[in-house]
């Protein structure tokens, strides 16, 4: 994992970079850029058009020309600094002249080069793709310090952290080795790093976790990372899927159906990685990453449908489902935050494909039982440029979770309708703590984690990091009520 190196100009004239890359607005009279005429830029081949770039020779000197689309927000910034990025491959230095008018624009455009320049090396034997050591950001007149250099810097690090995570092979990622590169990868920075192993989730009564991760050779194991910068600081509470691989146990997919199943543990990617940029940032709030981690294979000492699962705090599961593991894992992890005096919980998933569905592959779904929580995490994602929509939980979804020899089931088999709500609904069902719930919301990106076709504005192909610039935005403005 690497990223450009980040700076501020004044204007594009002080450039040391091998290139300038201008931004060029689609409008109804033409393309338009500063200094070229639509005439010019028509000629060119530069039409505007949001992420497409054009490289030439203007007055003597390689220029680039990168569309922004019909505006000038900050997602088409960010969307334009990566692609240009991108389009540009090895070129060692890049100066970036987009209309950037204030400190938030010039960080869209930060983030979006450091974004943009994202490869996954893995396993290849080849040298990895190469992008920009240095990227060189004109701001014009807008007020910027270094401190949004350095916040832009942070947080792209971050996803580039949860990506990597993502993207590595289950093999080479199985609990155990998840837990112990959050472990390392930690140690320097101010969070502390706690790990429960298989025998200790049996004897405190994770029945989730251990439930799902008994059936595998590579036994599950539960994460804890914690920022807290001080005793009066607000508790947040980050659950995250950790799946680090899903065959769906005895209830097998099909094998075409496994094919990106690695991807499953993106929600413990993203919470971790969102902490690391939390503390690495300072911010005034204390928070919790929960990883809950198994792997979900068939054996002969795998949970079956018809089981029942002694849950963390006491409540009983009927299993009828064993590819329903995700919610076993988080109901756990939701459950043990709340006993650790979270005032909030979000819980992050890659959790249905209902999600998929019912809102695609670049909108995550969002839900929770509080409005004042939930408004505040949808302004979070919609500042931070990742589509969001709320969904709802009928409360006649509980009914639907009854069982006949257990608190509940884990899901409908033969029902695939509201699928993302009802798991949500179940999720729900270990929030309430003796009539008390604890603010949550409920994360479903089982779409949006993995981007399974061509890089898009500042996402690559493969895992993306989405939902982690929203939770350190949603961390920078909560405040405990």
């Amino acid at each position: 994992m690497s990223i450009p190196s980040l700076s501020i100009i004044a204007s594009p004239d002080d450039a040391t970079a091998d290139i300038v890359v201008h931004g060029v607005q689609k409008t109804s009279d033409g393309p338009v850029a500063p200094g070229m005429s639509p005439e010019q830029l028509k000629q060119l081949g530069a039409t505007g058009a949001r992420g497409q770039f054009v490289r030439s020779v203007v007055d003597g000197t390689v220029t680039g020309f990168v569309g922004l689309g019909a505006d000038t927000s900050s997602s088409s910034l960010r969307a334009a600094a990566a692609s240009a990025v991108r389009a540009l491959g090895d070129v060692p230095q890049v100066a970036l002249a987009l209309p950037v008018a204030s400190d938030s624009d010039a960080s869209a455009v930060l983030e979006g080069a450091a974004l943009g320049a994202y490869s996954f090396q893995g396993s290849k034997s080849r040298d990895p793709e190469l992008f920009a050591r240095e990227v060189q950001v004109a701001v014009g007149e807008a007020h910027c310090t270094d401190s949004v250099v350095r916040s832009a810097r942070l947080i792209s690090e971050a996803v580039h952290i949860a990506r990597d995570l993502v993207n590595t092979p289950p093999n080479h990622l199985t609990p155990e080795i998840f837990a112990d590169r959050v472990a390392e990868e930690a140690a320097g920075d101010s969070v502390s790093v706690t790990v429960l192993d298989d025998q200790q989730l049996r004897d405190e009564g994770f029945g989730g976790i251990s439930g799902v991760g008994q059936g595998s050779s590579n036994p599950p194991r539960l994460v804890v990372v914690d920022y807290n910068p001080g005793p009066d600081a607000p508790k947040l509470a980050l659950v995250g899927k950790g799946i680090t691989f899903d065959t769906g146990g005895i209830s097998l997919k099909p094998s075409k159906s496994m094919i990106g199943m690695k991807t499953d543990m993106a929600g413990a990617a993203t919470v971790y990685a969102a902490v690391l940029a939390i503390a690495r940032l300072g911010l005034p709030i204390r928070v919790s990453a929960y990883l809950c981690l198994a792997e979900n294979v068939p054996s002969h000492t795998s949970i079956k449908p018809e089981d029942v699962l002694v849950m963390r705090g006491g409540k009983t599961v009927e299993v009828t489902n064993t590819d329903a593991e995700g919610r076993l894992v988080l109901a756990d992890g939701i459950r043990y935050a709340i006993e650790q005096g979270a005032d909030a919980v979000i819980d992050v998933a890659t959790l249905t494909g209902a999600q998929v569905v019912a809102l695609g592959n670049r909108y995550t779904g969002v839900m929770g039982n509080n409005d004042q929580v939930l408004e505040q995490f949808l302004k979070a994602a919609d500042a931070a440029d990742e589509p969001a929509w709320p969904m709802p939980i009928p409360d006649d979804y509980a009914e639907k979770l009854e069982s006949p020899v257990a608190d509940l089931q884990n899901a409908r088999v033969g029902h695939p309708d509201g699928g993302m709500l009802l798991a949500g609904a179940f999720l729900r069902e270990f929030v309430e703590d003796e009539g008390r719930e604890t603010p949550w919301v409920h994360v479903d990106f089982a779409g949006p984690a993995s981007n399974g076709g061509k890089a898009y504005d500042w996402n690559p192909s493969g895992a993306t990091g989405v939902m982690l610039r929203t939770l350190v935005e949603f961390a920078a403005g909560y405040r405990a009520k």
